[in-house]
């Protein structure tokens, strides 16, 4: 068997010396070198370079930033972010994803060795699925949560199926976009293109509690369109993106002829929280035939059952293409299941939101 190479990068002698003893003992994981800062970690690359880089943010004699943009202009690698969860860390991570990162492992500020010793499969799981994107496509970035461990539960545990709740057709239209891995990227490449007057969106992007609200920021400072954070009780509204708050569910609902999010807590559903499957499958049971659903670039199959809801519920649905995916997983897993009209590539997303694509 193939072992993964990992190179551990992280001015914390605890954090490398509990990733190693964590890999270590992982079989199909091998960590081939570890350094304390970006400059070790060259020399060390030179000698023997790595499937995967996991890589701080913030270290001594030169900035992960500055060392990640090095490596996608010489060698475009897969590289996780190793981040604390804090504002700062927040926005800094960000820009990682920015400049190429394929994901976010979230650490907290404080009892940080007995977090990983915790999430010691979950860290391999995200090695695993770091070492399988597509480098052509690494320029197209996400962020997910996957540290956090539970039984693979369906949207049932949020949201009973839609039985003829929704309104018949009508002029006020909702789309509903899922992704995760490759998806902050891909998002961006998307809403960047939508005119002041589209559709109101909602999105569930698979990202850390803590990351999202700086993440809405960013998308809504580089579009036409208002995007943000959602809120519990929000109006989804022309011209308005609401994303999917870290840590929570977010549900479409409907009181009269208005659309409105609920955002709660809940268990986690294909493994996440925020999910797709269930974003989707309240999208079909309360806006019906008046939505779309665009499921993206992401590892695993949520939102492949909740966009077959939407396609049952006449819905408009679309599966990002596998050539422009940076990991085609979730809409694969949607295309097998027969729940996709229609599979287009990543630049003709947003005439799929607008309804001329």
């Amino acid at each position: 068997m193939k072992k993964i190479k990992v190179l551990l990068v992280d001015d914390s002698a605890v954090v490398r010396q509990v990733l190693l003893a964590i890999l270590e003992k992982t079989p199909d994981i091998k960590v081939v070198a570890v350094a304390s800062d970006p400059v070790f970690a060259m020399e060390k690359m030179a000698r023997e370079w790595p499937d995967v880089i996991v890589l701080d943010v913030e270290m001594p004699r030169m900035d992960g930033i500055t060392f990640l943009k090095k490596i996608m202009a010489e060698r475009p690698t897969p590289v996780l972010i190793c981040s604390s969860l804090t504002a700062k860390g927040a926005e800094t991570t960000l820009q990682a994803l920015a400049a190429g990162a394929v994901d976010i492992i979230a650490k907290p500020s404080g009892g940080v060795k007995n977090f990983l010793l915790d999430m010691a499969a979950e860290f391999a799981a995200a090695i695993r699925a770091a070492a399988v994107v597509n480098v052509g496509n690494l320029g197209r970035r996400v962020v997910s949560a996957r540290l956090e461990p539970a039984l693979k539960s369906d949207a049932d545990v949020m949201l009973a199926p839609g039985a003829g709740s929704a309104m018949s057709q009508t002029t006020e239209r909702i789309v509903a976009l899922g992704t995760s891995t490759g998806g902050t990227q891909a998002l961006e490449a998307v809403l960047t293109l939508l005119p002041r007057v589209c559709p109101g969106i909602v999105i569930v992007q698979h990202m850390p509690e803590k990351f999202t609200a700086s993440f809405a920021e960013r998308l809504n400072s580089l579009s036409h369109i208002e995007v943000r954070e959602a809120r519990h009780n929000d109006r989804v509204l022309p011209g308005l993106a609401l994303i999917a708050p870290g840590g929570k569910h977010m549900m479409l609902t409907r009181s009269g002829a208005f659309y409105h999010v609920e955002v709660s807590d809940g268990p986690l559903v294909n493994r996440h929280r925020p999910s797709v499957d269930v974003l989707f499958r309240s999208v079909a049971k309360f806006a019906g035939r008046n939505a779309s659903g665009i499921i993206m670039t992401g590892m695993g199959d949520d939102g492949a059952r909740g966009l077959k809801e939407m396609f049952n519920a006449g819905a408009n649905t679309v599966a990002q293409d596998e050539a422009s995916c940076v990991v085609f997983g979730m809409p694969k897993e949607a295309i097998k299941l027969g729940a996709a009209k229609r599979v287009l590539p990543l630049r003709e997303l947003h005439l799929a939101i607008l309804g001329v694509g």
